[in-house]
């Protein structure tokens, strides 16, 4: 079975706002002397201990904070800013101490938290190579035997004597990246290091990590608001919401629950013409989603079948109009795209439809985009995320409950049968 490298036991973490120090010298020097030579814990961190802190000085960044990591997983971490994701990356990376709780850890940890954390901007790349590989971990001989390899990973080999003062963004975060990823280590933590990248370097990065996890059995942990790279490398993912664990476990199915939390779902919108949204050509004032939902079920499963209405005012004569239906994953994935047939409409009010059958689509939040085009080529208004809604699961005669694999789960038959 495989151990656990990281365990994360009622974690807490308060901060206290506006604050440094007690606000008299000698309480500071008294309370130093009591922590750092008697060993004992600060009282102020503690509301439990019967120091009462104003809310309105103090904040809970994590509260509660429990699970476990076991070798070789990928863990992805997700979540609004100020969700507590750093401040969690933090504290695994033994930066900052947990106000409250235990973690457990074992094996060596290399953090990429920051990027360039250890660079000196007036040292070469190569000097730089050297004093970062140290400060994570590496020794000399190690350094100098990856020094090649690290080079040609960032790219910057024309420019590896250069002052790194004199580097792109993007060539910085290159070079960071790259000592970190070759440090080897047991533990690899990364907070959205990739936002800097381009699309090539994201995908160097993320088959990196992805190498480190699958064929080396290392550990990943990793921060993003790139949602497609945490669901193409994490096999599970927590989500953070205002300190506290919301969920944790699959990474398709947290992915799922946290983005239906940032769309607001809606099944229809209506508008007056003059504040419906549009342009000179098109405005949609009417756009509904009528499920047909299942007897004895309240909600959108997958045997719902679906049907899209809408209506948009035309606002020019004698032009060859169509409309695309479009869906959507939150992700932005297209799961397709439904065209009608051009027709020559003059000015005036024009409605359309469209049925989806049930036993289609999988589980999931989906989202509508309505686009119109003249002579099918040229585009005239597309109105995105018009509606939004999930889909929930369905099973029967099954011992099976783990997410059902693709975008569609069609019931097509598919039979066995003895060969005689």
């Amino acid at each position: 079975m495989t151990e656990a490298v990281i365990q994360v036991e009622n974690i807490s973490k308060l901060y206290h706002l506006g604050k440094i120090g007690s606000g008299s010298l000698k309480r500071d020097m008294q309370l130093w002397w009591e922590q750092h030579i008697l060993k004992h814990d600060n009282p102020n961190n503690y509301i439990q201990n019967g120091v009462k802190v104003d809310n309105n000085e103090a904040i809970w960044a994590l509260k509660n904070i429990n699970f476990e990591i076991k070798q070789g997983e990928t863990l992805g971490i997700v979540g609004h800013n100020g969700a507590g994701k750093s401040t969690l990356l933090k504290i695994l990376s033994r930066i900052v101490k947990p106000t409250e709780g235990i973690v457990r850890g074992k094996g060596r940890i290399s953090s990429l938290l920051e990027v360039g954390t250890g660079f000196h901007a007036d040292l070469t790349g190569r000097e730089n190579i050297f004093i970062s590989g140290h400060i994570l971990g590496m020794k000399k001989a190690e350094i100098q035997n990856k020094f090649d390899e690290i080079v040609a990973f960032s790219g910057v080999e024309a420019f590896i004597d250069t002052p790194v003062k004199r580097y792109s963004s993007g060539m910085y975060v290159r070079l960071a990246f790259a000592v970190a990823a070759h440090l080897e280590p047991d533990i690899l933590i990364v907070d959205e290091v990739l936002a800097v990248g381009d699309a090539d370097f994201q995908k160097k990065c993320l088959g990196k990590m992805n190498e480190a996890s699958s064929k080396s059995g290392r550990t990943v942990i990793f921060v993003s608001h790139n949602l497609q790279a945490i669901n193409n490398l994490c096999a599970s993912t927590i989500w953070l919401e205002k300190g506290n664990l919301k969920a944790f476990g699959n990474t398709k199915t947290v992915i799922n629950s946290y983005l239906s939390t940032v769309h607001q779902k809606s099944w229809k919108k209506e508008f007056k013409i003059n504040e419906a949204p549009g342009n000179d050509f098109i405005k949609v004032f009417y756009v509904e989603l009528i499920p047909k939902l299942v007897p004895g079920s309240s909600v959108i499963d997958i045997r719902t079948p679906l049907t899209v209405k809408f209506k948009f005012y035309n606002q020019s004569d004698n032009i060859p109009l169509s409309a695309d239906l479009l869906l959507f994953t939150l992700s932005g994935d297209c799961i397709f795209d439904i065209p009608s047939k051009q027709t020559i409409f003059n000015k005036g009010v024009i409605e359309g439809e469209c049925k989806i059958p049930g036993n289609f689509l999988n589980d999931g939040s989906y989202t509508f985009t309505l686009h119109f085009s003249k002579n099918t080529s040229s585009e005239l208004f597309s109105y995105k995320d018009c509606l939004m809604f999930d889909i929930a699961d369905y099973r029967k005669n099954t011992n099976w409950y783990d997410k059902w694999w693709g975008y569609v789960r069609p019931d097509f038959p598919l039979e066995l049968k003895t060969v005689e």
